[in-house]
């Protein structure tokens, strides 16, 4: 039996229509359950999107978590990905104090070491950008914080089963949309 604050991550295939976003984070929340991160975009099929929730509980919220989202109408597919071999990525993009001299240097190391990017530089600071799994891109956050941080937005996270893995899915939970 899973702890009761284990971190679940599901992938749902939804219809690509207006107002389903609103829709299952709306259930969701009406339902008392909590999403922790919830990322959403199109797929390589342009009438398909996949949202990825990471949600917290036991193995009972996540059983209950999955049966609301195949009852809804727009849902195509549910993946428990947490349950399998997978690849995940959070991307954060921060803005830090960084004038010009030594700060900067020190902070261009930094940047290197985590393997991110100055992606844009102003006149007393720079925005950087990191991707990697979430305790990665929180580790940066800690050690960058000292600079500074002017602002800081970051993405839910996104995830895949690895190639030749086996995928635990529920059944089709409506008709998939013909392109």
């Amino acid at each position: 039996m899973a702890s009761p604050n284990q971190r679940h991550l599901l992938s749902a295939l939804v219809q690509n229509v207006p107002g389903v976003l609103a829709h299952i984070s709306g259930m969701l929340a009406s339902r008392g359950y909590n999403i922790d991160s919830l990322a959403v975009g199109e797929t390589e099929d342009a009438s398909l999107s996949r949202m990825t929730f990471v949600v917290v509980g036991d193995d009972q919220v996540l059983d209950q978590v999955r049966k609301q989202l195949e009852k809804i109408v727009t849902v195509v597919r549910v993946l428990d990905i947490s349950s399998n071999d997978y690849v995940e990525r959070d991307l954060l993009l921060v803005k830090v104090t960084a004038p010009a001299g030594g700060v900067r240097s020190e902070i261009r190391e930094l940047v290197d070491i985590f393997r991110g990017q100055i992606v844009d530089v102003g006149e007393g600071e720079v925005m950087i950008e990191i991707s990697g799994r979430a305790n990665k891109v929180q580790a940066f956050i800690e050690r960058i914080d000292r600079y500074g941080i002017v602002e800081l937005v970051r993405t839910g996270r996104i995830a895949m089963v690895r190639s030749g893995s086996q995928v635990t899915s529920s059944e089709p939970a409506a008709e998939t949309v013909q392109a």
